[in-house]
């Protein structure tokens, strides 16, 4: 793969699921409705397993190809962001779903 493709991967993925877990949280807040807080939960899930699976793939590409090892470990830095957006999604939605 080229240095891109790799760097893009991790881009995409970060947007659609930063993207798709904003359209749930501000839904949510906006119309109350609580069919977004329960996509948002899947979402959490799934997404999750999604950013997981895509890292585990960039590292074993990674240590399998040496020179695109770099841009394996920055396009998984990417997707690392996601993990505390989420986390503090998660506890919105709780609170404003508990109240």
């Amino acid at each position: 793969m080229k240095d891109s493709t790799i760097k893009n991967i991790g881009n995409y993925t970060f947007w659609l699921c930063f993207i798709l877990g904003n359209i749930c949280l501000f839904g949510n807040i906006i119309t109350k409705n609580v069919d977004f807080a329960l996509c948002g939960y899947v979402l959490l899930y799934l997404a999750s397993a999604l950013n997981l699976l895509i890292i585990f793939g960039l590292l074993f590409y990674g240590f399998f190809r040496r020179s695109q090892l770099p841009n394996c470990f920055s396009a998984s830095a990417i997707l690392c962001i996601n993990i505390p957006i989420a986390a503090l999604y998660a506890y919105i939605g709780i609170t404003l779903n508990s109240i």
